[in-house]
């Protein structure tokens, strides 16, 4: 096996793990989400305003989830062509 396909089958390994961490903490995060929603439909003590603070906070934590992934997604194509064109 040369050092190409090593360095290939690390960088596949590597994504694996990495796809599926985050899959485990996208599945945290949604759990939380349904509990914080629960939470904040239940609580009428809990003027709007604080409601939209933490359903806005939600979203961006959404929102820059799927930006990472997005990201390192993108960055490891570019190091997959690399090792694959070299």
């Amino acid at each position: 096996m040369d050092n190409k396909q090593l360095m290939n089958q690390v960088i596949k390994f590597n994504k694996t793990i990495l796809d599926n961490a985050f899959k485990a903490m996208t599945m945290a995060q949604e759990q939380g989400e349904k509990m914080i929603t629960s939470t904040l439909d239940q609580a009428s003590w809990i003027p709007e305003e604080g409601k939209k603070a933490i359903v806005n906070w939600v979203k961006a934590y959404q929102k820059g989830s799927e930006t990472f992934k997005a990201t390192v997604d993108e960055q490891y194509k570019k190091v997959e062509d690399y090792f694959s064109k070299s």
